[in-house]
């Protein structure tokens, strides 16, 4: 039974750092691809930041480059993400996902993805 279990969200100032975390269980983190998602009040689900282990790339949306760095924690088989310069619209529930491939195209869409988990809520003021 695979679990996804996202923390490290909070209610943070514009210009702050944010490190969030998903824990996996019943899933090896380095051997499938994974992404962030987040999604704002009235807005669709966005795939921010992937993993493609079978290309050993990460993917950014252009809004988040240079801010976002996607990496994963193999020994705690923990998916990692690194926030900074954080700004009001990043303010958003962030979600973690998982897939059963090493390789998804497009790493964006949520379909690629077949576990989630429940999301850490990021605010920023």
């Amino acid at each position: 039974h695979v679990q996804l279990v996202e923390s490290g969200g909070g209610l943070v100032q514009a210009g702050e750092s944010l490190r969030l975390s998903c824990k996996t269980s019943g899933y090896t983190a380095g051997r499938y691809c994974m992404g962030w998602f987040r999604q704002a009040p009235g807005k669709e689900r966005e795939g921010v930041a992937g993993f493609d282990v079978g290309r050993r790339t990460p993917y950014y949306v252009d809004s988040v480059k240079g801010r976002f760095t996607i990496s994963q924690d193999h020994a705690r088989n923990t998916l990692i993400l690194e926030i900074d310069s954080l700004a009001p619209e990043d303010t958003a529930m962030y979600y973690c996902a998982a897939s059963r491939r090493s390789t998804v195209s497009p790493w964006s869409f949520s379909v690629s993805y077949d576990y989630w988990g429940q999301g850490t809520q990021v605010t920023v003021s």
